[in-house]
């Protein structure tokens, strides 16, 4: 456990290579955090409504999906610029689950918060000589979680966490194109009487091709194999851990965010804030993140 503020609503956790610094998002506060373990520098800046993901540009600045749309944030000056506002219904729609692939576009996810229709989509930032375009790629979703890309660029992973599933999609990097979609991942939902698993939320992907997912209310982090088979399952201190991500120097700290949710005490047996930031070392390194373009 990190001595670190617990979030209400962790999420979207990247290590910064050339900072060598965590970032993640407290969506349900409004803020984005950065933590350097080095000299245990900690700071923040304040967002006007809730970032569901962010990842790090090719310029020194942020890239961060809000309600709204996607935005720029210079975290010298906390300047926040406005690059493309999306046609959704920001009363019931906000992005959420995001990151960048190896060509340097942005990806997030939506969710449509009554959750009663799969209206949440999947959106794509590029730059482009005009400017930024935002195209929407896919839908049928309740929650958009769990975005991940294969190391090899065959595949990209896209949870609908309501739903208890995760689905893979045949990917070409090359062309940002979406291929076949097919369920790869059906956990069982909640029922009377018995144990609960929890349901997938954030993931990322180690050099191995394996997908490690949190289990929101499930307590545990799974590995799953290319094929979908559990490799290996950590448990975590917290209900709801919400994603994880690798870094430090070699990376292979597995940090880990998670979230209050209706929690508002520990966990029978131990003393760990629900919100808490973890990190553990793991014996397979992850993919290093991939930074947004910022021009084309």
């Amino acid at each position: 456990v990190l001595p670190l503020p617990p979030s209400r609503l962790g999420e979207s956790p990247f290590w910064h290579p050339d900072e060598q610094t965590l970032y993640w998002c407290d969506i349900q506060d409004r803020k984005i955090w950065a933590w350097r373990p080095q000299d245990a520098q900690l700071r923040h800046w304040n967002m006007p409504s809730e970032p569901g993901c962010c990842a790090p540009t090719d310029q020194g600045n942020l890239v961060i999906g809000l309600r709204d749309g996607f935005y720029r944030l210079q975290p010298q000056t906390g300047e926040l610029t406005c690059l493309a506002l999306l046609d959704h219904d920001t009363r019931h729609l906000r992005l959420n689950d995001g990151r960048c692939d190896s060509q340097g576009r942005f990806w997030a996810g939506s969710v449509y918060t009554p959750k009663t229709a799969p209206l949440a989509a999947l959106w794509c930032l590029r730059a482009t000589p005009g400017g930024y375009a935002v195209q929407r790629m896919a839908g049928d979703n309740l929650t958009a979680n769990g975005l991940a890309f294969s190391p090899d660029d065959r595949w990209m992973y896209w949870a609908n966490t309501p739903a208890h599933r995760i689905d893979r999609f045949a990917w070409d990097a090359a062309t940002g194109t979406l291929g076949a979609r097919t369920p790869w991942k059906q956990f069982e939902p909640r029922t009377e009487g018995a144990p609960y698993g929890g349901r997938p939320d954030g993931a990322a992907v180690d050099q191995e091709g394996h997908y490690w997912v949190a289990m929101y209310e499930g307590a545990c982090i799974l590995r799953l194999r290319p094929d979908g088979s559990v490799a290996q399952r950590i448990d975590t201190p917290v209900l709801c851990p919400t994603m994880v991500c690798f870094g430090g120097p070699d990376l292979r700290t597995l940090y880990i965010t998670s979230a209050q949710g209706n929690a508002q005490t520990p966990l029978p047996g131990t003393q760990v804030a629900p919100g808490a930031l973890l990190q553990m070392r793991v014996e397979v390194p992850g993919l290093p993140v991939q930074r947004f373009r910022e021009t084309s």
